[in-house]
């Protein structure tokens, strides 16, 4: 009997309240592991210097920790190409778990096991950015539905904007109660996607086979550069994304003001994600992360520039209305490169990502705290990334070297379609 285009669990209808459930799945997902696994500890740094809990050499050793668990997270994440589902709420759990430990750090808990934790959250993070990309990015294009992909990485500012705001508005008090709130959200997050994620009914169409072997052979040859580009997008966004918050807590010691910059990060961020779907839906994804990292350089020069809050307030906008644009963009070329199994590829650039965060604030480290041509370490640093922004922003839009993909924001071109 021939089956009525319009019943079933397969019409048009119920691909599209499957595809809105994922979407919907990978926004809590990668708001709570990015929003608070990653960079909870942003807006709660000063509050917890307030508090006397870390110092300043502390709170850089738990930043620095977090970036190592990232990359150990990014080296690892492979192990779940074959069971991203698994990965990805195991990483979410655990997201929970080491978030509402962190409340206990100088109540029964060390500083040394605080770091720790951090280091775990990194992790966690890490699985649960690939774990998610490669899974949702991949039903959202079974159910031929995969131009809805951008909407997932308006999580990520999402995450940050409610983690920064939720600090801003409770900034009086003490930071402990706060990660306690923080993890009680993400494990929050982690029942709402065990509960709503659609179990996958089949497989995305794939290549054509005798486009397959090409198709892999040249990703072969540009899964470096892409890795490397990746890395420098990672080193020139992690020092405001680290140090917003405290530069503007050395201009005014009011967490109502100085908290203001994450909440207006990581809301810039998000709208971010949904204007460049809108908007810059019919440019080349390459073309798209060059313009982002462009208009990080010049969010990363600011401060530089003008020692002011307008000035930070800018950065802020810049640097966060662009860093998730950027990802987005990476990763969908990612996804394109290897349609058959993302998730190699997409750690193999989460470690290139993480390796850059971990070189930037190792070299604000060395620096130390002294002065050079009235500029201190972070400035210095704040510089680098300015100058390694621009150059790989000129090198992604000239093309050289960097993956030729073109095709809507989220919705990979096919293989074998005239760009």
């Amino acid at each position: 009997m021939a089956h009525h285009p319009d019943t079933g669990p397969h019409t048009e209808a119920d691909r599209a309240r499957r595809a809105w459930r994922t979407v919907a799945c990978g926004i809590v997902a990668l708001a709570a592991a990015m929003g608070i696994g990653r960079f909870a500890f942003t807006p709660l740094l000063p509050l917890m210097q307030r508090d006397g809990v870390l110092d300043a050499a502390s709170g850089a050793e738990w930043a620095a920790l977090n970036y190592a668990g990232y990359l150990a997270g990014g080296m690892t994440a492979a192990w779940f190409a074959r069971a991203p589902r698994l990965g990805l709420l195991a990483s979410l759990a655990g997201v929970a778990a080491a978030t509402l430990a962190a409340g206990w750090v100088g109540h029964g808990l060390s500083v040394e096991a605080g770091a720790a934790l951090r280091c775990a959250a990194g992790v966690f993070s890490a699985w649960t950015l690939v774990c998610a990309s490669g899974l949702c990015l991949g039903e959202l294009a079974r159910l031929r539905a995969a131009g809805r992909g951008a909407w997932i990485y308006t999580g990520v500012g999402a995450g940050i904007a409610l983690a920064g705001t939720l600090a801003w508005a409770c900034g009086r008090l003490p930071a402990d109660r706060l990660w306690i709130a923080f993890g009680a959200l993400a494990a929050a997050a982690a029942v709402f996607v065990a509960a709503a994620l659609p179990r996958s009914e089949g497989k995305a169409p794939a290549p054509p086979a005798r486009a397959a072997a090409p198709q892999q052979a040249r990703d072969g040859g540009r899964s470096l550069p892409l890795v490397l580009c990746y890395a420098a997008f990672g080193f020139g966004y992690i020092i405001p994304a680290t140090f917003l918050p405290a530069m503007a807590r050395r201009l005014v010691s009011d967490p109502l003001v100085f908290g203001l910059t994450w909440p207006l990060f990581g809301l810039a961020a998000a709208l971010s994600v949904a204007g460049a779907a809108r908007f810059l839906a019919a440019w080349p994804r390459r073309r798209v992360w060059a313009l982002a990292q462009g208009v990080m350089a010049a969010g990363t020069a600011l401060p530089l520039v003008a020692a002011s809050l307008w000035a930070l307030a800018a950065s802020a906008v810049l640097v966060g209305g662009t860093f998730m644009v950027a990802t987005m963009a990476g990763l969908q070329i990612a996804r394109e490169a290897r349609p058959d199994n993302p998730t190699p590829l997409l750690a193999r650039m989460t470690v290139g990502f993480a390796a850059g965060q971990i070189l930037a604030p190792v070299l604000v480290r060395l620096l130390g705290a002294g002065r050079w041509a009235g500029w201190d370490a972070v400035s210095w640093g704040s510089a680098a990334a300015t100058v390694l922004l621009a150059l790989t922003a000129a090198w992604l839009w000239a093309g050289e070297g960097a993956p030729r993909v073109r095709g809507v924001i989220g919705c990979p071109a096919a293989p074998g379609r005239r760009g």
